[in-house]
């Protein structure tokens, strides 16, 4: 699918905006309500439009310590990575998991209610997963961004 300026505009407000209604986000954009309401479920359609999400307020919800960790891997560990995908997918602490490249394998953002939960997971599960050889860990102090609305900009070959 081949994104023009007025679904990029579209994408920007959405992603600032999941629960706008269509009326608003046609005023936002532009557009009468019924053209602005085809565009979204063309978006959704193409896939472009992957789901819609709450933010969640972390302190609210009793998260206290937030954290990206860097997961480095022995290689000569048959199925290193099957494993720790497998591990990993069934722990509610890790809710972001990427493979990168660089120094390290993984990148996870892991959330825990205190620093003894975080610690726990850490000792007890993420070193006991075979293969694991380091684990690096960054805990989130303050998030200064976290907004995504520079991605349509991005795609239209803006900068962000």
């Amino acid at each position: 699918m081949t994104l023009d300026t007025l679904d990029l505009r579209i994408l920007a407000v959405l992603l600032e905006d999941g629960r706008i209604s269509n009326q608003d986000l046609a005023e936002r954009v532009a557009l009468s309500p019924s053209a602005c309401l085809r565009r979204v479920r063309l978006l959704e359609e193409a896939g472009v439009i992957a789901g819609y999400r709450a933010e969640l307020d972390l302190e609210q919800l009793g998260i206290e310590v937030d954290a990206m960790v860097q997961v480095s891997m022995r290689q000569d560990v048959q199925g290193w990575h099957d494993t720790f995908i497998e591990a990993i997918r069934d722990w509610p602490e890790v809710t972001a998991a990427y493979i990168i490249t660089g120094e390290c394998n993984y990148v996870l953002r892991v959330q825990a209610r205190n620093l003894r939960h975080y610690s726990d997971f850490i000792v007890n599960r993420l070193y006991r997963t075979a293969g694991v050889l380091d684990i690096r860990s960054n805990i989130i102090l303050q998030t200064i961004k976290s907004s995504k609305s520079g991605l349509a900009r991005l795609a239209e070959g803006g900068t962000a």
